[in-house]
This record gives structure tokens, sequence and C-alpha cells, in this order.
């Protein structure tokens, strides 16, 4: 007589259970870490190439902007017969501005990939939830410099001359980035935060207008009320065209504007980078 073996019944407390997504956020390594970060930036650099139109604002707007400003503005402001003078003035502040326009893409961006459950995926994802964010953050930076090779190549084609200041362009070009890198993790923080995509928009605008006009990027700020003045002398993007004019052309103060746009940048994505990461993680 042979005796059955009965193999005990696992309870449904022994039973395996699923992870959360994310829980084993971490435990990720910084190696694997990089590795989630630059298959999301192939896939939205493919996504770039399938869909180039979204490559017009950085193609495109540096030659409207400085057509506008140089033809239009610049012999109201400088004269007909100075217009060269004014355009050395001008393409370093122009910098600067082209980093905020294109930085602020992304947040209507981010905002829409929400609504179409695109981040739900990643977030269903075994990856760090944070290298969703940084590679929008690394395609931006990307973006910006395309952007700002136009700008400066139209620039040189209308009178730009940096007097053979070729590698201090390039140390204004980084110190550019830098700073433009930053303003993406406001942006994604707008964009995580308002519920649609126009709402993003608006706010954008309104934090955009008045950094772009009351600063030094198109005008010198001694010619403006006091009180005005008072708001350049803070303002972020007059730190970032001042050393960017410093470095190319060679006038005005470089390494107090340069230190201003660096504490800038470091602040401010010390206090939106974990805000933004937070509330990708949240967000619903």
């Amino acid at each position: 007589m042979t005796s059955a073996t009965v193999s005990p019944q696992a309870s449904p407390a022994d039973a395996p259970r699923p992870e959360k997504p994310g829980a084993d956020e971490g435990r990720i390594g910084l190696r694997a870490n990089l590795r989630h970060v630059g298959a999301l930036v192939r896939r939205n650099a493919l996504q770039i190439k399938q869909d180039p139109e979204s490559m017009m604002d950085a193609l495109l707007m540096p030659i409207i902007f400085t057509l506008l400003f140089v033809y239009v503005f610049g012999g109201a402001i400088a004269g007909s017969a100075d217009r060269d003078l004014y355009t050395n003035y001008l393409m370093p502040g122009m910098m600067a501005m082209m980093g905020m326009n294109i930085a602020m893409a992304v947040g209507t961006g981010i905002n829409e990939d929400f609504r179409k459950g695109v981040m739900d995926r990643f977030r269903s994802m075994p990856i760090a939830r944070s290298s969703v964010l940084v590679a929008k953050v690394v395609v931006e930076i990307g973006r910006m410099l395309i952007a700002i090779v136009v700008l400066l190549t139209v620039g040189f084609l209308v009178g730009l001359d940096i007097d053979g200041r070729w590698l201090e362009m390039l140390a204004a070009i980084g110190l550019t980035t830098v700073f433009g890198a930053s303003l993406v993790w406001i942006f994604m923080l707008l964009g995580l935060t308002m519920r649609t995509a126009q709402a993003v928009q608006g706010v954008s605008f309104l934090v955009l207008m008045p950094l772009q006009f009351g600063s030094s990027v198109f005008v010198p700020t001694e010619t403006m009320p006091g009180w005005l003045e008072a708001f350049t002398d803070v303002n972020p993007l007059t730190h970032v065209a001042d050393a960017s004019r410093g470095l190319m052309l060679g006038e005005g103060a470089i390494a107090g504007p340069a230190l201003w746009t660096v504490v800038w940048a470091v602040g401010l994505t010390a206090v939106t980078a974990p805000v933004a990461i937070a509330k990708f993680r949240k967000k619903t």
C-alpha cells in the first residue's frame, strides 16, 4: 500500500505580491539610471524625427526674432547708421531669451503626454521616476543648442562681430545653456501642476514677458524708470545677458553676472527639480 504525499497548499498570504510601479526605484543604481535616461532620450529624439514640425520653434524663432529686432527696432533704437552696434548688443541677450522660449515648450509637452497616457505607461515600468524628467531636460538642452547656433548664424549674417572671441563665445553658450536647463525644470513643474496645456501656455507667457522685457536683453537698463531698473538688477535674464555680452564683446563686467547666473541656475534647479519629480510620482 502506497501512501500519497500531499503538498501543503500555499496560503494567500504566502503568495508573491506584485510590486508596485516604482517600488524598486530606490535600488536602481547609477549605471542603470543612466541607461534609462539614454533610452528615454533616444525615444524623445525618435519622436522628434517622426514629427519634425516640433523643431519649428528652435529653427524659425531665432531667425524671425533676429530679423524683427534688428531691422524693425534696431533702426529706431540705435539709428540706421549704428544698426551693427545694436546687433552686437542684442545677440548675446537673445541667446538667453532663446533658452527661455525653448524651455517654455516642454511644459505644454509634458502636460499633453499625461493627457494621452504616455506618462502613466512610463510610471508602470521599473525605472527611476527622475529618469523620465532628466531625459526631457537633456533633449531640451539639445534643442536649445540648435536654436542658439541658428541664432548666432543669422546674427553673423546681419552684422554681429565678436572680434575673434570664439572661445569666449563658447563659454557664453555654455553659461546660457546651464541657465536654460534650470528653466526647463520650472516649466516642467508648471506642466505637471496645471490641468490643461492651454493653462500651462498662458501662465508661461505671464512669467516670460516681464522677465524678457524687464531686463537688459533689448536695451540698456539705464534708460528705464528707477522702479523698473531695480527689477532688472535682480532679474536673472539680465545677469545672463550681461555675462554673455561681456564674454562675446569684451564689454562690461563678466565675473559678477556669470556668478549670479550660476547661482540662479543652481538655486532654481535645487528648488524645482525635487518638487517636479515628486509631483510626477503623484500626478494622476
